[in-house]
C-alpha cells in the first residue's frame, strides 16, 4: 500500500500544490476584502466562511453569497477565484485521468492486489518462478492434480497469457523479476501454506539467484531449481533444501542405464511415469560406435554416459551460430567434412543436440544421406517446433521442458519416490528385478499410483496398534489387507520405509512398525483410500488383525468388558 500511495503522491504533487495555492489565495483575498453587513457596517469574512464559499464556488455548485450580500470588490475577486480554481481543478482532474493510465501505478496496484490475494490463501500452494516452456508444462500437470499455484514471470506478455489458459484452478500470477526478495515475499515464499518453490527462469544465473534468495527468506522451504552446468550444480550443493534438476544429466543417465542396465531403467520409468498410464517400453539403443554433434554442456553429459556404458563415441563440435545453407556443414574442433562423414558411416547412432532446431534437422538429413540405417537421437530446443522435429523421423527425441517438468512433478508429489529411485540407480540390478516382479504380481502393467502412509500414534486408528506392549505388533503386512474384504490383499507394494534417519528399501511385510514411521506404497487406483481407513478408527485394523470386528459404541464395549470379567 505504501508503494501505491507513494506513486499517487509523486504523480499528483504539482496538481495538489496548484489546488492548495489556488484555494489559499482565494480564501486569503476574501478575508482581506471588506464587506458590508445588513446594518451597513463594515464586516469581514472569517476564514471558515471564506473556505466554505470557495469550496462550493470552485466546484461550480454555487449556493449564493454569504454570510452577507457581497460588495462589488468582493464580486470582482470572486470572478478571479472562479477562473483560478476552475483552471486548477481542470489541471488536477487531467492529471488524475492521466495517472489512471500510468503503467507504474497499474503495476503497483496489481502487485498490491496480488500480494493480498496470496496472503489470503488458505490451502497449500506451489510457487513457480518462470513461466517458460518448462513452467507451462509443470503448471498444467499440477493443475490436473488439483494443486494450487502462484506464478511469477518477468515477461509481461507471457504472464498475461495465463488468464486465457484453460486451468481448472486459475493460478495467481505476477509479472515481476523473481530475483528480487520483495517480489518473492509478495509471492508467498514465507507464507505458511507454501509447500515448495520451483525456479524455472531462463538461465542458470537467474535460477541460482532465485533459489538462494528463497533459501535465505525461508530456510525450511523446499526449493527445486533447474541447472545446466556442473558449476551451477556445485554452487547449490551446500544448500540442503535446494534440489537441483539437470535435464541434460537426467537424460544422459537414462541413456547410460538403457545400454548398461535396461532392467533398472525399465523399473525407474515404470515408477516415475504418469499414474494410470501404460508402462513404458525400454529404448533398446544399439551398442556400437556413436557420433555426438553439438556444443556446450549437453554433449559432455552424453559422451560421459556413452563412455560409462562402455560404448565408443566421437564428439563433433557443431557451431550453432553458423547461418545459411552451409550451416550444417560447418564444424569446429579441427574436423573436416570428410572426417565427419567417415565417422557417420561407421556409426550405429548419432546424437544431434545443438540449440537450433533447424540446424539439428539439417544435420540429421545429411547424416541419413550418408548412413540411412543410423539410429537418431535429436534435441528439440523449442516446443513450438515439434512439427519440424517430427519431419526428422528421429528414433528418440529430447525435449528439455518435458524432462524438467516431469522431474519437478516427481519431487513435488513423491519426494520419497526420489529416494527409492536413488537406491535403484545405485543397485547392481537385483533390487530392480525384485521390484519389477512385485509390481507385475500385485499392480499389473500400468504405472502405479504413489502415496505415503504415516504411522503416528496420534491417529485414532493406530493408537492401540502402535502401543509398545501390544501383541502381536503392527506390521507392514497388516496394512496390505483389504479392510472391507479380509483376508483379501490390497493391490499395493511397499517400496520404502523411512524411520527417522534410516531408510529401508523394499521392506519385508513382517517388519514391525513404530510410531513416526513413513511407508511409500505403489498401487492401483483406489487402494490409497482403502488403506487410509486404518487411520480413522481402530475397528478396521483390529478386524484385519483378529478377524473379529470390535464393538464401536460405549454400551457394547462395556458389555464386552463385563463378559471378559
Amino acid at each position: 500500500m505504501n508503494e501505491v500511495l507513494f506513486v499517487i503522491l509523486r504523480r499528483l504533487r504539482r496538481p495538489l500544490i496548484a489546488l492548495i495555492v489556488a484555494y489559499a489565495v482565494s480564501v486569503w483575498g476574501l478575508v482581506l476584502i471588506p464587506g458590508v453587513n445588513g446594518d451597513g457596517n463594515v464586516a469581514r469574512m472569517s476564514f471558515f466562511h471564506a473556505l466554505y464559499f470557495i469550496s462550493y464556488t470552485a466546484t461550480t455548485i454555487g449556493f449564493g453569497e454569504l454570510p452577507n450580500t457581497f460588495t462589488d470588490p468582493q464580486r470582482v475577486w470572486t470572478i478571479v477565484c472562479i477562473y483560478l480554481c476552475v483552471v486548477a481543478w481542470a489541471y488536477a482532474l487531467g492529471s488524475i485521468f492521466h495517472l489512471s493510465q500510468d503503467q507504474t501505478l497499474r503495476d503497483a496496484v496489481a502487485r498490491r492486489r496480488f500480494a493480498l490475494r496470496v496472503a489470503a490463501l488458505q490451502e497449500p500452494f506451489v510457487l513457480i518462478v518462470g513461466y517458460g516452456q518448462s513452467g507451462i508444462m509443470l503448471a498444467r500437470m499440477l493443475d490436473r492434480m488439483g494443486q494450487r499455484m502462484v506464478l511469477v514471470e518477468l515477461r509481461g506478455e507471457r504472464a498475461a497469457s495465463i488468464e486465457i489458459e484453460e486451468y481448472q484452478y486459475l493460478p495467481l500470477f505476477l509479472a515481476a523479476d523473481g530475483r528480487l526478495p520483495d517480489v518473492l515475499v509478495d509471492a508467498g515464499v514465507t507464507h505458511r501454506k507454501c509447500m515448495a518453490m520451483v525456479a524455472l527462469a531462463g538461465n542458470d544465473d537467474a535460477n541460482q539467484s532465485v533459489a538462494i534468495c528463497g533459501t535465505v527468506l525461508n530456510p525450511s522451504l523446499r526449493i527445486i531449481t533447474r541447472v545446466h552446468t556442473p558449476i551451477a550444480l556445485a554452487n547449490l550443493e551446500s544448500f540442503r533444501n535446494i534440489e537441483p534438476i539437470n535435464p541434460f544429466q537426467s537424460f544422459a543417465n537414462n541413456i547410460r542405464l538403457d545400454m548398461g542396465s535396461p532392467e533398472r531403467l525399465r523399473v525407474i520409468e515404470w515408477l516415475s511415469g504418469l499414474p494410470g498410464g501404460v508402462r513404458p517400453e525400454p529404448l533398446n539403443l544399439p551398442k556400437g560406435h556413436w557420433v555426438v554433434f553439438g556444443s556446450g554442456s549437453f554433449p559432455e553429459y552424453f559422451v560421459a554416459a556413452l563412455e560409462g556404458a562402455g560404448v565408443t563415441c566421437t564428439r563433433v563440435e557443431l557451431d550453432s551460430r553458423q547461418q545459411g545453407e552451409s550451416a550444417a556443414l560447418q564444424y569446429t574442433g579441427g574436423m573436416t567434412r570428410e572426417m565427419v562423414a567417415a565417422e557417420i558411416g561407421k556409426a550405429v547412432g548419432i546424437v544431434v543436440c545443438t540449440d537450433s532446431d533447424a540446424l539439428n534437422l539439417a544435420t540429421v538429413t545429411r547424416a541419413r544421406s550418408i548412413n540411412p540405417a543410423v539410429y537418431v537421437v535429436i534435441r528439440q530446443a523449442h516446443v513450438a517446433n515439434a512439427s519440424l522435429i517430427d519431419a526428422s523421423m528421429a528414433n528418440l527425441r529430447f525435449v528439455k521442458a518435458e524432462v524438467v517438468s516431469h522431474k519437478a512433478r516427481q519431487l513435488l508429489t513423491s519426494p520419497l519416490l526420489i529416494r527409492f529411485l536413488k537406491y535403484l540407480d545405485e543397485d547392481s540390478g537385483e533390487m530392480a528385478r525384485q521390484t519389477a516382479a512385485l509390481l507385475e504380481e500385485r499392480v499389473g502393467d500400468k504405472v502405479p499410483f504413489m502415496w505415503v502412509f504415516d504411522c503416528y500414534a496420534s491417529y485414532a486408528g493406530l493408537r492401540e496398534a502402535l502401543a509398545p506392549d501390544v501383541d502381536p505388533p503392527l506390521t507392514i503386512g497388516d496394512l496390505l489387507i483389504n479392510p472391507e474384504k479380509p483376508p483379501e490383499r490390497l493391490r499395493a507394494v511397499p517400496l520404502l520405509l523411512l524411520r527417522k534417519r534410516q531408510e529401508i528399501p523394499l521392506p519385508p511385510e513382517n517388519t514391525r512398525l513404530l510410531s513416526g514411521d513413513r511407508i511409500l506404497f505403489a498401487g492401483q487406483r483406489g487402494e490409497k483410500e482403502l488403506q487410509r481407513r486404518f487411520l480413522l478408527e481402530p475397528s478396521p485394523l483390529a478386524y484385519v488383525r483378529t478377524g473379529v470386528e470390535p464393538p464401536r459404541s460405549w454400551l457394547f464395549r462395556r458389555l464386552l468388558l463385563r463378559d471378559g470379567d
